[in-house]
């Protein structure tokens, strides 16, 4: 997938926040950063010093309660090769949530009033982590 196609389907995905272009997101995939895909979706993270961070999944209107989301946070685990992962979801991104308790992330903490959305309300941050199996990575 192109980063214009990229861009377009984070902006599907989450229509009221602000979009990222695709030369921002070129740039969060310069390594450590890497990007997984699947049809109609992708996962953004990054690798260093033994931890990973999931910094966007995004999957299209269209494709979304079909299993993509899972089988991408199930390919990102794979191919980071490390046993800490971190993430941040917006705390009303509930479907989000869902997958990624039931995926064995737990809730580490909040950030209150983290994003803004486009019409300016704020809107808290949960901090997730996930420490993977060794037979895992």
């Amino acid at each position: 997938m192109t980063p214009d196609i990229l861009a377009e389907i984070y902006r599907a995905a989450f229509p009221s926040s602000r979009p990222w272009s695709a030369d921002e997101i070129v740039s969060l995939i310069q390594p450590p950063g890497f990007v997984v895909t699947a049809p109609g979706g992708f996962a953004i993270g990054r690798s260093a010093q033994g931890e990973a961070e999931l910094i966007t999944m995004a999957v299209e209107p269209a494709s979304q309660g079909q299993g993509v989301g899972r089988s991408l946070l199930s390919e990102f685990e794979r191919a980071v090769g490390v046993e800490k992962l971190f993430l941040e979801v917006a705390a009303d991104n509930i479907p989000a949530l869902a997958l990624y308790r039931g995926s064995g992330w737990f809730e580490t903490g909040r950030r209150k009033d983290y994003y803004t959305r486009l019409d300016g309300q704020p809107c808290d941050a949960v901090t997730m982590s996930k420490t993977l199996h060794p037979h895992s990575v």
